[in-house]
């Protein structure tokens, strides 16, 4: 515990262990059996559902749980409350992008000798779209990761992060709700 405590680079550790893991765990089919089960468990299902929405390793499952439950549920109720979850998911990743590991990938690029990027995403036209790219990938079927990450780099405040992440994240809910008029699962 002490090594890990001060090892320089823990938070990306942590983060390749964490794919790693979620890796193994997204082949397992009694782990895809367990989130099914969320399916049965109504509006709070929904939102359980919405926090898994937001990985690129659970967003397949998670999307067949909303899907399921879209047959039985309100799908306003079912997208807000998806819609919350995912808040929780992105707000968990957010806070660490933007607190631990831009610290540490900061310390490698300066390293590496570079200044070039930083003063490209600060420049007035540049760092606008960081947010508004952010945006659309956290409502797009891409994987939220991206879209957090490049929120965090833009040092968007938290309250912020959090509207944001809930209008995007609830807009690509009810999309996938709505799809389950087309797909039925």
């Amino acid at each position: 515990m002490y090594l890990l405590k001060h090892w320089k680079y823990r938070n990306l550790t942590f983060l390749f262990l964490s794919i790693v893991f979620a890796l193994i765990l997204s082949r397992s089919e009694q782990f895809h059996t367990f989130l099914l089960r969320f399916g049965e468990l109504g509006y709070i299902g929904g939102f359980i559902a919405g926090i898994f929405f937001t990985s690129s390793f659970t967003v397949a499952t998670a999307t067949v749980i909303l899907l399921i439950l879209a047959e039985t549920l309100s799908p306003i109720e079912l997208g807000i409350l998806a819609g919350l979850g995912a808040v929780l998911g992105d707000l968990t990743i957010y806070k660490f992008v933007k607190d631990d590991l831009v610290k540490e990938i900061d310390g490698i690029y300066e390293r590496l000798g570079g200044n070039h990027i930083n003063h490209v995403l600060h420049t007035k036209y540049f760092s606008w779209t960081l947010p508004v790219i952010g945006a659309f990938i956290i409502a797009s079927p891409l994987p939220d990761e991206i879209g957090v990450s490049l929120l965090g780099i833009s040092k968007v405040k938290v309250y912020k992060f959090i509207i944001i992440s809930f209008i995007f994240n609830t807009i690509g809910v009810l999309l996938v709700i709505t799809a389950s008029n087309f797909i039925k699962p």
